[in-house]
């Protein structure tokens, strides 16, 4: 995907991002945006309720069906507990990686900083380069970094190797500045999730990946900028 394409949604994510009235880290917004010019309908890209990381989550034990236990998944240690709806966001690209398609998510709020950390959790067991559970690839999901040097800079899933620190159903990846190729070292133009390899891309051949807690500067965004269902 064009970086100017990203650029050029910028101004509708903010807007969309401000009209929500949603509060989410107090300082970034994680917008959805699908890229599809021929309307090909193989790409997604949305806060669900239901498909984040749970962290003290009341569930019911069968035969139960009033809560009994609280659920902590330990790939995520972290979390919010305002977050009623576990939200994650689901990006999908079903399909060939040649088709000019892809999902992703805008992050505002973002200009001006210097940039330390990213990375999330991804819904994924036990390390990033397990074929099972969501697509953790070289090339996606990847962060796309502007500077104001006019540089753009890539951090892929699997490439740079990530740090991970948690391990679980869902794995939490981190990277420096340093990491990004090329390094990062002016401030932030922007800053967006893109997710455009399909199932014709190993190991997994998923096309899908759910991700929660977009962590920047150590600034965590569980939920989306506007009400999921069952809100």
């Amino acid at each position: 995907m064009k970086i100017a394409i990203i650029l050029a949604l910028a101004g509708l994510c903010t807007v969309a991002a401000a009209q929500s009235g949603e509060d989410n880290s107090g300082t970034f917004n994680v917008v959805p945006f699908q890229f599809d010019p021929a309307g090909s309908q193989l790409v997604a890209a949305e806060w669900r309720s239901g498909t984040g990381c749970p962290t003290s989550a009341p569930i019911a034990v069968y035969p139960s069906t009033s809560p009994t236990i609280t659920y902590q998944e330990p790939g995520c240690p972290t979390g919010d507990d305002r977050d009623k709806a576990v939200e994650g966001l689901l990006l999908a690209k079903t399909g060939p990686t040649a088709n000019n398609a892809s999902a992703g998510a805008l992050i505002t709020g973002v200009r001006g900083i210097t940039l330390t950390e990213l990375g999330y959790d991804i819904r994924k067991p036990d390390a990033f380069v397990d074929p099972r559970g969501s697509h953790c690839g070289a090339g996606a999901p990847r962060f796309n970094v502007v500077t104001e040097d006019n540089v753009t800079h890539f951090v892929g899933c699997a490439s740079p190797p990530p740090l991970q620190t948690s391990t679980g159903f869902w794995i939490r990846l981190r990277w420096t500045a340093a990491q990004a190729f090329p390094p990062i070292t002016s401030s932030v133009r922007s800053i967006s999730i893109v997710f455009d390899e399909g199932q014709d891309t190993a190991p997994d051949n998923f096309g899908l990946a759910v991700l929660d807690n977009i962590d920047i500067n150590g600034n965590l965004v569980r939920r989306g900028p506007r009400g999921s269902e069952g809100k």
